[in-house]
């Protein structure tokens, strides 16, 4: 996969292309400018990949969050959509499809931006030279309210903006737990590309304790993990061209989005707190055996009924 979670540089473009207010981050005509590059960069690396090795297959990696209407206001339905264009799929457009959408005009316009500048045979190299696959991390969804209703609550979570699902529940740090929503994303993704699917991200960032007995039952994140892999299965079912699936992550580490150590993923606890104090040390969760299991059946020890 040639860049990580390329098109979080929409919410956050320090994550994805190291672009921070003092170099120009607020100024989207960057952000656009430095995703052409990329987006050259990566073309570049599928052609020198295929002429080291024929078998070899490349894919990028986004970050793919479903965005829903909050309601059946046409304002809303068209709102979610715009977002969904521009958060889940301008850049797999790209570097899928091998060229900027259509719709490239109508982002500039909404994040008064200038179409970036190419080089000559920047757009024969974009469309001889597309990926193979869509690797993708999946932690939630979004819904989307643009009628100010007051009926609405901001989402607590710090990925996109968006206001609460009356129908979710949500991690300690806001992020709304949607395993059919994983479900949902493979469908539309297989459904627009044709393309291979490659989960590469999807775990519960949480707040674990060691017990009176020095054991971490984090039954919670056994139960968010089994139901996306349910939901996965049920994706192949569908008919969804899935590839793999892997977890994040294996063991604890400072969270990417909030800094913080005690948002943790892992199988694994480490003793380490925010402010960087502890031994170090490895601990098993009671996640660490369950998984060990899903991965020996095949995710037959999850999904068989």
């Amino acid at each position: 996969m040639t860049f990580n979670e390329i098109n979080s540089a929409m919410e956050f473009p320090a994550l994805s292309q190291g672009l921070i207010p003092a170099t120009g981050a607020n100024d989207y005509t960057n952000r656009f400018q430095a995703w052409h590059h990329q987006f050259v960069a990566s073309a570049l690396a599928v052609k020198i990949g295929k002429s080291l090795r024929k078998d070899i297959q490349i894919g990028c990696m986004q970050i793919y969050a479903p965005l829903y209407a909050f309601d059946c206001n046409p304002e809303n339905q068209f709102a979610s959509q715009f977002k969904q264009r521009a958060f889940d799929y301008f850049t797999s457009d790209v570097q899928v499809r091998g060229y900027y959408p259509t719709y490239i005009n109508q982002l500039l316009k909404q994040y008064d931006a200038d179409m970036p500048i190419m080089e000559k045979g920047d757009k024969a190299l974009l469309k001889e030279n597309v990926v193979d696959y869509i690797g993708f991390s999946y932690y939630m969804s979004m819904a989307i309210n643009e009628t100010s209703s007051e009926e609405t609550d901001p989402a607590a979570g710090n990925l996109m903006e968006g206001v609460r699902n009356p129908f979710l529940e949500a991690s300690e740090w806001g992020w709304q737990i949607d395993p059919l929503g994983l479900r949902i994303s493979l469908n539309e993704l297989w459904d627009r590309y044709q393309v291979p699917l490659f989960i590469v991200e999807n775990g519960l960032g949480a707040k674990d304790t060691i017990d009176e007995n020095g054991q971490i039952n984090d039954d919670y994140r056994i139960d968010y993990l089994a139901k996306h892999i349910q939901a996965m299965a049920d994706a192949v079912d569908d008919g969804v061209d899935l590839m793999g699936y892997t977890p994040w992550g294996c063991i604890d580490l400072v969270a990417a989005s909030t800094a913080e150590m005690s948002k943790r993923y892992g199988f694994i606890y480490v003793d380490l707190n925010d402010e960087g104090n502890g031994t170090l040390d490895r601990k098993k969760k009671k996640s660490f055996e369950w998984y060990k299991k899903v991965i020996a059946s095949n995710g037959n020890s999850v999904t068989s009924k």
